[in-house]
């Protein structure tokens, strides 16, 4: 189950806003989907990226995914335990899995996320075409 206070994108990313900063990581689904994550790979604090822009990524035993940040901002933490424990990506997507905290530029660019419940509708018409 998708945590409802989440926003969520078509890239199957998870965006917590905390006040002006935000936190992001891959869904239940993205992880389920790739499988054993064996690598992350994370941008540093101060880089900046555009809305769109593939920040990071996460390789698994089928595939290597891109990460993209939903809007414009700079990174302000990332989460190094990843490094040695990519595993808890799998383990804890919602939770310790977390990838990176940003601040956005303009805020209301996450205004365009999907709610918890868009999201499941999202999955349900990505599952139908498969």
């Amino acid at each position: 189950m998708n945590p409802k206070d989440l926003k969520y994108t078509r890239e199957h990313e998870w965006v917590r806003v905390e006040g002006d900063t935000c936190t992001l990581g891959i869904t239940d689904h993205a992880q389920e989907a790739l499988g054993d994550v064996v690598y992350v790979e994370l941008p540093e604090a101060g880089d900046r990226f555009d809305a769109g822009e593939a920040f990071g990524s996460v390789e698994s035993v089928k595939a290597v995914s891109d990460c993209y940040l939903p809007a414009a901002g700079e990174i302000r933490e990332v989460n190094g335990a990843l490094a040695d424990s990519p595993e808890t990506v799998n383990k804890d997507p919602f939770g310790q899995g977390w990838m990176i905290k940003f601040a956005p530029e303009d805020p209301g660019a996450l205004e365009a996320l999907m709610d918890a419940n868009a999201y499941e509708a999202f999955l349900q018409e990505e599952a139908n075409k498969g």
